[in-house]
């Protein structure tokens, strides 16, 4: 009986050996296989390249005053028909001009403010949209744009949304 305790205790003790054996060269190569995973690089972020621009949006914001409105809208006109020509003769095509209704303000029909020293009291505000796949072309007419401020016209370009684009 003893030898078949011995022989029970040798069986279990080589499946036990085999076990851990096989186990820890499992457990080795799946460590491995994670390793391999760490060597891989994942990037997430911001990247910048400059290309170039296929299509122009350039807002013309100007703007006028005046004591009596049928004059500022007539100043607005001429102002308008001036600046369109002015970007035909500089080779923008009239479909690619866009001209907004002017915002006009009258400073008396305000709340707020003090209407004693008001110099005008309309003021108006309208913009004229260049759409344009000529890029260049509307590059070279914005630097000649100062041309119309000796016409007198008013132009504004404080405003972020009115940015060329």
């Amino acid at each position: 009986m003893e030898n078949l305790n011995t022989k029970n205790s040798l069986i279990l003790g080589i499946s036990i050996f085999l076990g851990l054996t096989v186990l820890g060269y499992i457990l080795g190569s799946s460590a491995i296989d994670i390793k391999e995973y760490e060597r891989t690089v994942s990037v997430k972020g911001l990247s910048e390249r400059e290309s170039p621009a296929d299509i122009v949006i350039w807002p013309i914001q100007f703007t006028s005053a005046n004591n009596d409105l049928m004059r500022l809208y007539t100043s607005l006109e001429n102002d308008t028909k001036n600046i369109r020509a002015f970007l035909i003769k500089n080779g923008i095509k009239d479909d690619e001009i866009t001209v907004s209704a002017p915002a006009i303000t009258d400073k008396l029909a305000q709340q707020y403010g003090n209407n004693a020293n008001i110099g005008f009291r309309y003021t108006a505000l309208q913009t004229i949209t260049v759409y344009s796949t000529q890029v260049e072309d509307v590059r070279k007419t914005i630097n000649k744009l100062t041309g119309l401020g000796k016409k007198g016209i008013v132009f504004t370009g404080q405003n972020y949304s009115n940015e060329i684009q």
